[in-house]
């Protein structure tokens, strides 16, 4: 390889690393803390004079957490939340002395190039799975029924990489779609979800061929749980460039091989 070559590809590959910042902090600062600080069980916390003049210092084991969470490591993530909870830990200090000064670390590490992008992302959504346990919801009020095309986007339950869906997400809203990026890990969770609320379309992204064994069940979950008796779903990814397959198979209504289509079909959707 040339020099030349050599430097449009570092040059290619810290565009690329860029841009998966770029998104990761739109996910970060425009998705989930925002829901999170809007979150009525949150509010309600932080305003209690036991929390608002708590003076305990971050939990040392906050750093293991944290490795744990970005390994993947759900196992090890349980079993020292559990250790808290035994221990008689109250669910306010374990969010705001473990998960919150490990979410930062996480962050220092991004910041430093200390970490990849799939260790933020993998981390980011088993802390959010962690939330969820102890009673946090991701909620700025449920979405209703209105002028805006409700989107929720999510990943097919076994991924961790989100940039597809956010990418595809990012572009929804500029279509002036109102998008919320779903980090959940399982079915249950992504059922939960949609449940009280109103999505018009549920974009799902599909990585690997294995999932899509239960992709056929998830759709019909979602759908019938969804608060919108008709929600349409959309499937996309990286899956559907691989494989001969049509959206009767899973019970979806669109698939789309790439970003563009996938716009054009929200289009023809919200058309209708």
């Amino acid at each position: 390889m040339t020099k030349s070559n050599s430097l449009h590809k570092l040059s290619v590959e810290g565009s690329a690393n860029d841009e998966c910042k770029e998104y990761l902090e739109d996910v970060i600062g425009q998705q989930l803390i925002p829901r999170l600080l809007n979150s009525q069980n949150y509010s309600e916390m932080m305003g209690s004079p036991e929390v608002s003049g708590a003076s305990a210092q971050d939990l040392p084991e906050f750093s293991e957490f944290t490795d744990a969470c970005r390994l993947g490591n759900s196992l090890r993530v349980n079993e020292i939340v559990d250790t808290f909870i035994a221990q008689g830990f109250t669910q306010e200090r374990i969010f705001l002395n473990l998960i919150t000064p490990a979410a930062r670390h996480l962050g220092a590490l991004w910041d430093k190039d200390l970490c990849s992008f799939t260790d933020v992302t993998c981390g980011l959504a088993i802390m959010h799975h962690v939330i969820y346990r102890l009673g946090y919801e991701f909620r700025d009020g449920p979405h209703v029924q209105g002028e805006k095309t409700n989107v929720m986007m999510c990943c097919a339950p076994g991924s961790m990489h989100f940039l597809g869906a956010t990418i595809v997400g990012d572009l929804f809203r500029r279509e002036g779609a109102s998008v919320v990026i779903e980090v959940s890990p399982t079915e249950q969770e992504l059922v939960r979800a949609v449940a009280n609320e109103w999505f018009d379309v549920i974009g799902i992204s599909v990585a690997i061929e294995s999932q899509l064994l239960e992709l056929k069940s998830l759709v019909q979950a979602l759908k019938r749980n969804s608060g919108n008796p008709n929600v349409k779903v959309l499937l996309g990814g990286p899956i559907f460039m691989l494989v001969n397959a049509t959206k009767e198979m899973f019970g979806a209504d669109l698939i789309a091989q790439n970003a563009p289509e996938a716009v054009a079909l929200l289009k023809s959707l919200a058309a209708k």
